[in-house]
């Protein structure tokens, strides 16, 4: 059985919750984690040596706080206050922890079902967005990924066009993978709103909602939008469902069809405050 499974958020006993409920055995079964897998939550340390030891039974998707650790790692980025990777970056088995991070994915595919962490822009279809992925996957493993990630953060560009090239060509790949929620009908990409689907800022509009976007009728399952909640279609899954907030950790059944089983969740402790 393939489970399709919302941000953790480094919220590793309701992980271990929801694979009891799911009776889940690496022999026989496989997780596909939606990204955000570490921060905010009480046990990041945790959770990544818990997928790590999952071996091909996890596969895990990047999403922006993943990213933030190896910023971190690399001195690009200073952990903030809400932040609670401390323990992975003084951990013994530090080194090992953030190669297998490096190795994970950006986008990926299971059952007919489009992974990503937050969201695919109206001008890419589905083999758009692998190949884009791949781009940055392969910079994320190779030895020019401490310099990249000084360049990583920034808001521009905000629109896709194939010209775009080097670091720009990069960065704007990530945003869109684990950053996005709205963008206009043109694509142009909003970073300030973090409100549900129904306060889209003026001018925008969710990025799954976007007329004529080259991914439409493509099954896109993806999280890092919390306050959407569950959202369930036969083309869409949204699936952060706020473990880290007091909300639920939530993981999609596929049938060897593709096709959603189940919705199985667990509720979460609040772990953090929403701000």
């Amino acid at each position: 059985m393939n489970y399709l499974i919302g941000d953790l958020q480094g919220c590793c006993d309701a992980l271990e919750r929801l694979l009891q409920t799911l009776d889940f055995s690496p022999s026989r079964d496989r997780i596909h984690c939606l990204g955000d897998l570490v921060n905010r939550g009480p046990a990041s340390l945790r959770t990544l040596r818990r997928l790590q030891g999952l071996g091909d039974a996890a596969q895990c998707l990047l999403g922006n706080h993943d990213l933030h650790l190896l910023a971190a790692a690399h001195g690009a980025r200073k952990p903030g206050k809400s932040d609670t990777l401390r323990e992975i970056l003084d951990a013994p088995d530090r080194a090992s922890l953030l190669d297998w991070l490096r190795q994970q994915r950006l986008a990926a595919e299971a059952q007919g079902w489009l992974l990503v962490h937050a969201g695919v822009v109206p001008q890419w279809d589905r083999s758009d967005t692998l190949s884009l992925a791949a781009e940055v996957e392969a910079l994320l493993r190779g030895p020019d990924l401490p310099d990249f990630l000084q360049e990583m953060y920034g808001n521009e560009p905000d629109r896709w066009h194939e010209g775009l090239r080097g670091t720009d060509r990069l960065r704007f790949i990530i945003n869109v993978l684990t950053r996005m929620r709205f963008c206009s009908a043109d694509g142009r990409l909003e970073f300030k709103s973090k409100d549900g689907a129904d306060v889209a800022p003026a001018g925008f509009m969710p990025w799954f909602e976007v007329p004529d976007r080259r991914s439409a009728g493509q099954p896109i399952a993806f999280g890092h939008w919390s306050t959407l909640g569950l959202v369930q279609r036969p083309d869409l899954l949204a699936l952060d469902t706020g473990c880290v907030w007091g909300g639920s950790l939530s993981a999609a059944a596929l049938d060897a069809q593709g096709l959603v089983r189940d919705i199985i969740q667990v509720r979460c402790p609040q772990a953090q405050k929403p701000g």
